[in-house]
């Protein structure tokens, strides 16, 4: 039996929370995490409509990208539109579960899945987010003290790396040090320079760990002054974050590039719009899934050819064309959000192949007439 805290497991693994923006409301929305699971719908946005195609369908889980609570809540009554899509829900037994910018931010994620459409293939984040912070301890101590010393580290949280435990490096050399007045030496004489066999102990610590680190050091070493130095290491960018840059196989036109983009996204009233030459040769694009005018200058920087996003306004896009920018695609917020789905849909069919999936075809573009 699958129940729903492993589907939840399943997709914390892939869009890890800790990813999402500080503003965002990431998770299990409503629903019980014993509860058995036997089928799950996915869908961009929880609209009464999708609401309605989970239930019928019979389905125990609904994820979706966009949070149905974000801002401003403070009732989910069954009076009002999204307390009644909650109330619905767990009337049916049907969890509610959300995946946002964690979503955005992990890779593989939204724009990943968005690049693929339309034929890229993805060379690194468009916005990266750095590698987590880490410390680097040095400490030196007799030889007879070194394995105490080390699991003392271990134990406050030192000397993890990935999925390993207890790594450490050391080396043997020579320590020295002249106890003056009012020292109170574990080895030597006041006024006596002393040379002590010693290691030289190398650990890595979250900047989180420091005081526990600290002290398990200062405990566990038999001086009363350990000699050890802590560095943090350089923000190096990683592989997650906002946005994505790929290339095409072959060069192509603007024109012909937007033509690509609108076969590869499902349709809508939107449509798929572009700015610039379209005659401009295209070749290197930057993506971002949802709305992206706030990466443009993140798209400039890139040094890109064309940059694919959604929800963008005239001043922003007259402003970056003027500044010599990347051409720009704009096509509808849903759109670019909907080959998610199957991204997310496929974790969940390797990860819990016993649990049926299906992805929903409503379009919940908002925009329904064009003119």
């Amino acid at each position: 039996m699958t129940d729903l805290a492993e589907l939840i497991g399943v997709l914390d693994a892939a869009y890890p929370p800790r990813l999402a923006e500080s503003w965002d409301s990431v998770g299990l929305v409503c629903g019980d995490p014993a509860q058995e699971v036997t089928k799950v719908v996915f869908a961009v946005d929880a609209t009464a409509a999708v609401v309605d195609e989970a239930i019928g369908w019979g389905a125990q889980a609904l994820v979706v990208h966009h949070p149905l609570l974000l801002r401003g809540v403070d009732t989910v009554a069954a009076d009002t539109p999204k307390g009644a899509l909650l109330h619905r829900l767990i009337r049916s037994g049907c969890a509610l579960f959300s995946a946002h910018t964690n979503a955005d931010s992990a890779d593989p994620g939204v724009s990943d899945a968005l690049a693929a459409a339309v034929g890229l293939t993805v060379t690194g984040p468009l916005d990266p987010k750095p590698l987590a912070s880490v410390d680097k301890w040095v400490i030196q101590v007799p030889q007879t003290h070194t394995a105490s010393l080390m699991s003392a580290l271990f134990t406050a949280g030192a000397g993890t790396i990935g999925d390993y435990r207890e790594a450490a490096w050391y080396t043997a050399g020579t320590g020295q040090f002249l106890p003056i007045a009012g020292a109170n030496p574990a080895i030597g004489a006041i006024g006596t320079v002393e040379t002590v066999t010693e290691d030289a102990v190398e650990v890595v610590a979250p900047p989180t760990s420091r005081l526990a680190v600290l002290a398990a050091l200062r405990a566990a070493h038999p001086y009363e002054e350990p000699a050890y130095h802590v560095t943090e290491r350089a923000p190096l960018p990683s592989s997650l974050g906002i946005g994505r840059i790929g290339e095409l196989p072959q060069p192509e036109t603007l024109r012909e590039f937007t033509a690509r983009v609108g076969v590869g996204l499902p349709r809508t009233v939107w449509g798929v719009r572009a700015a610039g030459d379209p005659e401009r040769v295209i070749e290197r694009v930057a993506v971002c899934g949802g709305a992206g005018d706030s990466y443009l200058d993140k798209a400039i920087r890139a040094g890109v050819d064309a940059y694919l996003t959604s929800d963008l306004r005239h001043h922003p896009v007259d402003e970056h064309l003027r500044r010599g920018g990347p051409a720009l695609i704009d096509a509808a917020h849903w759109a670019t959000e909907f080959p998610w789905c199957g991204q997310a849909e496929q974790f969940v069919n390797i990860a819990l192949p016993a649990v049926r999936t299906r992805v929903s075809t409503l379009r919940t573009d908002p925009w329904t007439v064009s003119g």
